[in-house]
């Protein structure tokens, strides 16, 4: 913020601090008083009937963001959860003090007003107050509309602000609770059973990533933050729960990009006696209903490339391997069980232009070709199936190749949006999967999960989708942070 922001800034500090002191000597405190709010804007607007001005009463609030003073009326709009509203405040239809009192009311100010409909002279659907109450006095500005909030940094660490002054960001933020509720309403209108578990684990399992530790005073115990909602959602299949899902926090202490920030939102959903390609269905079933329901259209504008992503068309089904024998332009899925197949996959990667460490696994140098060279390609929606085993632990083994798993990442924009697994419930296999993974300091072992899972899980089909990333794709953000409604940030010395 500018010095020359700040002093105007202090200065109506100190201006409407008076107005406040003012109005209290006076015997009105706005801050104890309240509003009646019939109407949101936006029903309003809609409540209006044409040719019959003044036969509908509404009852609308929120906050001033328009004033125009002609001298003995005033236009004015306030802004609230579903938009603004134009207001027709006269002298002659409140009174003489009333409007007085009114004319003394600044931007940012928060009001509730009552009246009747009409259409002013320009068409635009208006409240002709009859009686209008101060119910928040805003003791310091709002910022310019187009030039006070574009330092990146304030729009993120004062949201408050960002929402009232941009209604793109506004309009995002409000589609992600509308893409939110849209999913759960798919699956619940499929007898799925949305639950909660616990934000606080023993051990972090159910993913391999880094994660917050905590200390447990009552417990005299160190904790973790959940990497995932795994594996206490198959305990809930091990009992009895055969359709499930939970849209969770989930915190893995990692590095923060534009696809990226260290606590985020995850739909898990698990179905027994489904599988992963049952979860194909699925996750076409919820962009469905979303495209239906809150975007409107089946087809978006890939903001990075301009490419249109079709929904509603044939999705691609394409197995990993075929890809990345594509990408290197040999076939180096046949070499997997040669001897030299760590160094030929190296040299692929490298004539790629990819930097390859020298302690890589091969599963490793070749998802590293995966990841930098083919996702980003794929725009349209894309299942890419049959992932190297080594990839997760948590999954079935192909019964033709042990060396793949019955899984799928769904690719949209470039970008993964949801894997899914056949998910394993055989526990030997699974301890097997789990103690590989260990040695590898990727996975902690979770033995109760282990002891669950010998008491006998229903073959089940499993899907994480991460609600930041569609949000991203389905917005056309730019960023994580934009849809986040408070990222994480460097803490600020700012008082």
């Amino acid at each position: 913020m500018s010095d020359l922001h700040h002093d105007i800034s202090h200065d109506q500090y100190a201006v409407r601090s008076k107005k406040l002191e003012e109005m209290r000597a006076g015997g009105f405190d706005p801050f104890r008083a309240n509003a009646q709010q019939t109407h949101f804007s936006a029903e309003a607007l809609k409540a209006h009937v044409d040719g019959q001005d003044n036969t509908v009463s509404v009852k609308v609030a929120g906050r001033l963001v328009v004033i125009r003073d002609m001298g003995k009326s005033q236009f004015v709009k306030i802004l609230d959860q579903e938009g603004q509203i134009q207001l027709y405040v006269k002298k002659d239809v409140i009174g003489d003090e009333p409007y007085a009192a009114f004319k003394k009311i600044d931007l940012g100010d928060i009001i509730g007003a009552e009246g009747t409909l009409f259409k002013s002279k320009t068409g635009e659907v208006t409240v002709r107050v009859e009686k209008y109450t101060l119910v928040s006095k805003a003791l310091r500005p709002l910022p310019e509309k187009w030039h006070g909030l574009t330092d990146s940094e304030q729009v993120y660490r004062q949201r408050y602000l960002d929402l009232i002054v941009n209604p793109e960001s506004r309009a995002r933020l409000m589609m992600r609770s509308r893409i939110v509720a849209s999913i759960r309403q798919t699956l619940a209108s499929r007898k799925f059973i949305e639950v909660e578990t616990p934000v606080l684990e023993g051990v972090a399992g159910g993913a391999a990533a880094r994660p917050f530790v905590t200390h447990h005073n009552a417990l005299g115990s160190d904790f973790y933050l959940r990497i995932a909602l795994e594996l206490r959602l198959k305990r809930l299949l091990v009992g009895g729960y055969d359709r499930v899902f939970e849209i969770g926090r989930i915190f893995r202490n990692e590095g923060v990009s534009r696809k990226h920030n260290p606590e985020f939102t995850m739909l898990e959903v698990y179905q027994a006696y489904s599988d992963f390609q049952g979860m194909m269905e699925l996750i076409k079933a919820i962009f469905h209903d979303l495209c239906r329901e809150v975007i409107g259209t089946f087809e978006i504008k890939h903001a990075a490339s301009g490419e249109m992503i079709n929904f509603a068309g044939d999705w691609r089904t394409v197995r990993y391997f075929d890809l990345i024998d594509a990408a290197v332009g040999f076939k180096l899925s046949e070499l997997r069980s040669a001897p030299d197949y760590a160094a030929r996959a190296t040299e692929a990667a490298r004539t790629l232009g990819l930097d390859i460490h020298s302690g890589w696994q091969p599963f490793e140098i070749v998802n590293e070709i995966f990841s930098k060279k083919i996702e980003p390609t794929l725009i349209q929606p894309t299942f890419v199936t049959h992932l190297p085993k080594e990839l997760c632990p948590l999954a079935k083994l192909n019964q033709e190749d042990a060396g793949l798993i019955d899984v799928f990442e769904l690719c949209i924009g470039g970008m993964e949006v949801a894997p899914a697994y056949s998910e394993q419930n055989d526990p030997f296999v699974q301890r097997q999967m789990f103690e590989q993974q260990a040695g590898e300091e990727q996975q902690k072992m979770d033995t109760d999960f282990l002891l669950a899972l010998e008491h006998g899980m229903p073959p089940a089909g499993g899907m994480g989708v991460g609600i930041d990333r569609l949000c991203i794709l389905l917005t056309g953000a730019e960023s994580i942070r934009d849809v986040i409604l408070f990222p994480s940030l460097r803490p600020s010395d700012a008082k």
